[in-house]
């Protein structure tokens, strides 16, 4: 089922008893993330903050060389002079167990959408023409639904704001940690069109907060948005863009979805929700947005602007440094009546982008697999940020196999940023971490069975030799075969009970009482 908004899956979520209620005044300013976090770590609801107040946004940008951020106290209680009451609920932890994410992607669990995926990547042959129509009829149903449509009449503007009425201070946007820069837009999806081409891309890239019409657009240098604006720069252009908030929840995972170049989100929100995605022409710039977003921001980034930016903190568990990026212009600011803000936070895992990047892990495994079609399964722990630790079974059958898929993981996408690289055979559960340390230990010599490289690393990797560059390594966990990187001896079997002894004692099992 797709949702008709952001604020239907908070209904669903409510009615699942998967939402909680807070009336309770709650401070953007580092209280709603305090109470998120343990909630989060807990596997605990969704919560919505119904009554939002807190001391005035803190605006500006620290200095980075000081070591007091100058952060203000969290406040004992609500209602303190000078506290701003905002207007928009916060929503947030919506996507943040299995459970929820499996609901956000309309579907009882995250895993329907790896099959649907696989069966059209490799659909089975017919056995004869009537088999051949309804394979035809099956795949005309998957992908009816993915092309986007045209909504004349968008709930995203219902109300628009321009000029001296664009005000961003009103939102009740985050300051996450006690040293961030400043409020950041935590959930935003960034919609921005190629120059040269005019494909869409939708990018989640965290937003912070300088003034009321004025904001900070952290675009990494490996992002397909830095891409854009760099193109448009060498036209003289400026890029438009369009930071959205809400939305079924389709679509905002579809902007953290590593799509292969030039593939459309939205279409890809399409199949996930299993209807087309209705959008309409932003007011003040040449963008499609979602028409059933709760806010949108409209404006533009000129390519030879910078502006200090953070710090952050970050999904690293670390604060991401303050550097200089580019500058968000607003021009407008749309929005439905009686809007829900959504928001999530980052820092030390485990937290709701867990789930998130896990559904990511799940969903594209069949198609990771067109390019290395030897990988059984793949484990990105939560625990390392995805993206500095992989866990791969394969189905060896030869030697140096393991290299071969070292080498073919770290040119995929952003996979690409992996660091740690662990592979092992066909038989290990890789999301085990029991069985994968077991195996490390069995059957990993870190003198012969290591394989160290270079190349780009995630820019917000702190260690790394320099920003968004440094080194690898991958691990060859498998059983070696005869001759393989020097090794002769006889290599030694796995201990296994005899399956007919298993199905006997299985039998017996009840009456031992055990």
């Amino acid at each position: 089922m797709a949702y008709r908004d952001f604020q239907q899956f908070l209904d669903v979520l409510r009615a699942k008893g998967e939402l909680k209620r807070i009336s309770e005044p709650v401070s953007p300013m580092l209280e709603i993330t305090e109470i998120a976090d343990r909630v989060m770590k807990s596997g605990g609801p969704a919560l919505l903050f119904e009554n939002p107040v807190g001391p005035p946004h803190r605006l500006g940008t620290p200095d980075p060389d000081s070591a007091v951020m100058g952060h203000p106290s969290i406040r004992s209680g609500a209602g303190e002079q000078g506290e701003v009451h905002y207007d928009y609920p916060v929503a947030i932890n919506t996507m943040g167990t299995r459970k929820r994410m499996s609901l956000a992607l309309s579907c009882d669990d995250f895993e329907e959408h790896t099959r649907r995926i696989q069966a059209l990547l490799a659909p089975e042959i017919p056995k004869g023409p009537v088999e051949a129509l309804k394979t035809l009829a099956r795949l005309f149903s998957e992908l009816k639904g993915v092309p986007p449509k045209s909504d004349p009449r968008p709930l995203a503007q219902q109300v628009v704001m321009q000029g001296d009425d664009i005000d961003l201070t009103k939102l009740p946007i985050l300051t996450c940690w006690p040293e961030d820069g400043g409020p950041f837009i935590t959930l935003p999806l960034v919609f921005t069109h190629d120059p040269n081409s005019g494909k869409r891309n939708v990018g989640m890239y965290r937003v912070q907060l300088y003034d009321r019409n004025t904001c900070g657009m952290h675009w990494q240098m490996h992002k397909t948005g830095m891409r854009q604006m760099e193109d448009a720069g060498a036209k003289g252009q400026n890029l438009e863009v369009c930071v959205v908030l809400g939305g079924d929840p389709a679509i905002t995972f579809s902007a953290i979805a590593p799509l292969p170049p030039g593939i459309d989100e939205m279409l890809l929100a399409g199949f996930l929700r299993r209807e087309r995605v209705p959008l309409a022409r932003a007011k003040t710039v040449d963008v499609q947005i979602p028409a059933d977003a709760e806010v949108v921001i409209e404006g533009y980034v000129d390519p030879a602007e910078r502006r200090l930016e953070g710090p952050f903190g970050d999904h690293t568990g670390y604060y991401s440094l303050a550097e200089m990026f580019p500058v968000l212009h607003v021009t407008a600011v749309t929005q439905r009546e009686k809007p829900v803000y959504p928001a999530t936070i980052v820092g030390v895992p485990p937290m709701e982008d867990g789930w998130m990047g896990k559904a990511v892990e799940r969903i594209f495994l069949p198609m990771i697999r067109l390019s290395v079609p030897e990988i059984v399964d793949m484990n990105l722990p939560v625990e390392a940020c995805f993206h500095n630790i992989a866990f791969v079974s394969i189905r060896k059958r030869y030697p140096g196999h393991a290299y071969k898929v070292m080498n073919a993981i770290w040119g995929l996408g952003g996979l690409a940023f992996t660091k740690f690289i662990f592979v092992f055979d066909e038989d290990c559960d890789v999301q085990n971490l029991d069985e994968v340390l077991f195996r490390i230990g069995a059957n990993c010599d870190p003198g012969r069975d290591t394989l160290h490289t270079k190349g780009p690393v995630d820019q917000l990797d702190h260690a790394a030799q320099q920003m968004g560059f440094g080194g690898k390594i991958g691990f060859d966990c498998t059983h070696k075969l005869p001759g393989e990187n020097g090794f002769s001896r006889p290599y030694p079997k796995l201990i296994l009970m005899d399956e007919d002894v298993k199905r006997r004692v299985d039998e017996i099992w009840p009456k031992l009482g055990l």
